[in-house]
């Protein structure tokens, strides 16, 4: 797993979002992002991670950030989950992988003694550029928007 750093330009990608629309990285070409990556739509972890940056939203706008969440799932889970929680950011349906390995969250995971591949809970927050700025490897699902807040 080759995860981008501090200091790397993301790859640009294009991948649907929620809704069947396409997203890009240059769409946000001018605009600092947040790039959240969760393992699986509507499980306890993911939905209280994507709620507190949801209740957080206003005050990391405010900080100039847009947001997205990408993880493996379809756009019918992704529309779900959004629609279920009124998520104010796209979700994208990243089903082939190709953000989730650009970014290098794919990889071994290990859960109650089993070892399986899978997508890594982590963070990037990328500048105007297309730059990295921080890589957050250890999400607190519950505090996350605090998380980002203290490293801007």
């Amino acid at each position: 797993m080759n995860t981008l750093k501090q200091g790397d330009k993301v790859p640009n990608f294009t991948v649907n979002d929620q809704d069947g629309h396409a997203i890009s990285l240059s769409d946000y070409k001018g605009k600092k992002l947040i790039v959240f990556f969760y393992p699986k739509a509507n499980t306890p972890g993911c939905t209280a991670e994507a709620c507190n940056l949801s209740d957080n939203y206003k005050t990391l706008q405010d900080q100039g950030y847009s947001i997205l969440g990408v993880s493996a799932d379809t756009e019918k889970k992704q529309s779900n989950f959004k629609n279920k929680f009124h998520f104010p950011f796209p979700l994208l349906a990243d089903t082939n992988k190709d953000v989730i390995e650009a970014f290098g969250v794919w990889g071994e995971k290990k859960f109650m003694g089993r070892t399986y591949d899978g997508i890594h809970r982590k963070t990037f927050l990328i500048d105007e550029n297309g730059v990295v700025t921080h890589v957050i490897d250890k999400v607190k699902t519950k505090d996350h928007a605090a998380q980002i807040l203290d490293l801007l």
